[in-house]
């Protein structure tokens, strides 16, 4: 029994692999909190109810640290580390790890498995994530939870309906049953010569208990072994009381339909498969969230110098506009042109407000991008200021290949990666399905004794005459005679069900076959959109580039003429309203290159992501993002 017992604990005790960590408020780490199932070596563990912690809703103490003055100053590497520390999406997604490991706990027992989700949770406003052809990036074929449209709707229009099809599975936990009772029953009877009384009365005790295990194989045993003691106020019973004990020890074994391990594993397969389908479908959750916090980030960015820009264009219109009034109180400027500079700085006004506004958002976002909380008065009213600019980032052209980007791509996609594992678990049920075709023939068998004992009736003892009864009197007696082969039981024989027509098997096994076909095909389209992906994220990439080289030359020129008009004003030859208007090009050349600078980053950041190497270019360790903390000793910087 004790052993197994140890058995028993080595295969229901499994832990998730996946630690959470939380911390407490800034600047003081909480201890670590384990999502694991808790160890127990007490078989009673089994039957108490396992509680996970609940979430923690504070920030990181790196938040805290970033803020200076009432400002946070931010780079685009600090960004992705208080993404992967505090993102919700993130926080979200990492449940899925430890929903995957209970989903192979469950199957180790016979269980059927309840799918993992393969989608990425997309709940952070800002940052467009995706480029030509895409939806929800890495919401592909490979999840195994059903989709809108009704029962049978798999992801990308995959149909998922016969997964793990087949065979019934028996439980393969050990399960042990106990029945004990006393019964008392009166039973009138219409003629007494039977059993010598009116009623006849039966006070009846049992004391039943069984063993029953399933194994991988198709195989199974059971083992029961009962007893009972009955007493009756009737005068012909033989023995009162009468005590009885039997054992039966039973086998039996699938030969077709059910036999082996293939058959009788697929379901801890396919888990198993689906857990290697939740890591990856996480990896392509921090892919899409790193991508988001990067696109956030430039469109910070981009607010951030626009709003510098607009700032100095309206000081400069302010400050030409005092200059104006000067001049008209002396004489030398007709009164239009201080209208006309009024009217510049109203317009500057109002382009400054939108700026700010607009800047006020992005930092809104980045902010509930980058925390866990927003319910701090302090971090509510601290400005973002990033430390990464647009001006100092220079336009670099590939340094691989389109071809090479595609090779890299192929193996570096997630989503690819999940379609791979997803054909695998459609291949475990095609072999599954053909053989729930096979009729049902099993072996069985089984072995037993039974023992009898009691006291002689006392209407049977005739004076002179020896007892004749030849029972032991007490339970011990029964349970030897039970068990030393006097009164054996014993059977083998085949059991076999031939089901006609067999119309509801074959329709699972062509249907698995039909679905496995549509994922070969889902599995090439995903191929095809990706090398397209690849190739327009390279497309965009040059042109952006060009963008931002016709930008930069635009810039530059309207600099040159801003600083010839205004020369040309010192020396009287030019007028106020010139002078705005070329200040007015210049800072729209300006916010041009501004916008310009920011797609090239974006693009960027896209190419990363359609050939899959966000994580890598990031310096990102897949380990830091599933603990949720990240060593100040890697960096994250792009």
């Amino acid at each position: 029994m004790r052993r197994y017992l140890r058995r028993w604990r080595s295969r229901t005790l499994l832990t998730a692999s996946v630690v959470f960590v939380a911390t407490a408020a800034y600047g003081q780490a909480r201890a670590p909190v384990s999502f694991r199932m808790p160890k127990s070596y007490n078989p009673i563990s089994a039957y108490s109810a396992s509680e996970a912690p609940e979430p923690q809703l504070t920030n990181s103490p790196r938040l805290r640290q970033l803020i200076r003055d009432g400002k946070l100053s931010l780079s685009l590497a600090d960004a992705i580390r208080l993404a992967l520390e505090n993102n919700l999406d993130i926080a979200i997604a990492r449940y899925n790890l430890p929903i995957a490991d209970m989903d192979i706990l469950r199957t180790r027992a016979g269980g059927v498995f309840r799918g993992v989700n393969a989608g990425v949770v997309q709940g952070t406003p800002g940052g467009g994530v995706g480029g030509f052809g895409t939806g929800a990036p890495g919401a592909g074929a490979g999840g195994t939870t059903a989709g809108a449209g009704g029962a049978g709707a798999g992801a990308s229009g995959l149909v998922q309906s016969t997964l793990g099809v087949g065979t019934p599975v028996a439980s393969y936990d050990p399960a042990i049953v106990a029945s004990i009772g006393a019964e008392h029953q009166t039973t009138p009877l219409a003629n007494q010569r039977i059993y010598g009384v009116p009623l006849l009365q039966l006070n009846t005790g049992q004391a039943n208990f069984g063993f029953s295990q399933a194994f991988a194989t198709g195989s199974s045993i059971a083992f029961e072994f009962n007893n009972n003691r009955q007493t009756t106020n009737s005068p012909f019973f033989n023995l009162s009381p009468a005590l009885g004990g039997m054992y039966r020890l039973s086998f039996q074994q699938q030969l077709l339909s059910g036999f082996g391990f293939g058959p009788n594993l697929r379901y801890l397969r396919i888990a198993k498969n689906n857990k290697k389908i939740s890591d990856i479908a996480f990896k392509d959750q921090v892919i899409a969230t790193v991508t988001q916090i990067e696109n956030i980030y430039w469109d910070l960015v981009n607010a951030y110098e626009q709003s510098q820009v607009n700032e100095q264009s309206l000081a400069f219109a302010q400050q030409s506009l005092e200059n104006a009034r000067k001049q008209l109180q002396l004489e030398s400027i007709p009164a239009l042109e201080v209208t006309r500079a009024e009217a510049e700085v109203s317009k500057r006004d109002q382009d400054l407000t939108i700026a700010r506004t607009s800047l006020q958002l992005q930092e809104l976002l980045m902010k509930n991008a980058l925390t866990k909380s927003l319910d701090d008065p302090v971090l509510e009213s601290v400005t973002v200021v990033p430390t990464d600019t647009l001006q100092s980032a220079q336009v670099m052209p590939l340094s691989q290949a389109v071809e090479d980007l595609i090779r890299q791509a192929m193996q570096g996609r997630p989503e690819l990666a999940e379609s791979d594992v997803d054909l695998i678990n459609r291949q475990i049920s095609r072999k599954a399905a053909r053989n729930a075709l096979l009729p049902s023939l099993a072996l069985a068998a089984f072995y037993g004794g039974s023992g009898l004992a009691g006291s002689l009736n006392p209407v049977y003892n005739v004076p002179g005459v020896p007892n004749s009864s030849n029972v032991p009197v007490d339970y011990r007696g029964a349970l030897a005679n039970a068990f030393n082969n006097t009164a054996p039981d014993y059977y083998i024989g085949l059991n076999l069900n031939i089901p006609i027509r067999n119309r509801v098997a074959k329709a699972d096994q062509y249907r698995s076959e039909l679905e496995y076909r549509q994922a070969e095909l889902r599995r090439e389209e995903l191929r095809k959109q990706i090398r397209i992906e690849v190739r327009n994220a390279e497309y965009a990439l040059q042109q952006t580039a060009a963008r931002v080289e016709a930008a930069r030359k635009a810039r530059d020129l309207a600099r040159r003429t801003f600083e010839i008009t205004r020369k040309e004003q010192t020396l009287g030859a030019g007028s106020t309203y010139q002078t705005l208007a070329a200040q007015r090009d210049l800072a729209l050349a300006e916010l041009d290159l501004v916008t310009a600078m920011t797609v090239y980053e974006k693009a960027k950041v896209e190419v990363d992501r359609a050939t899959g190497v966000t994580l890598e270019h990031n310096g990102i360790e897949i380990q830091d993002a599933i603990s949720g903390t990240i060593s100040d000793r890697r960096s994250a910087a792009p």
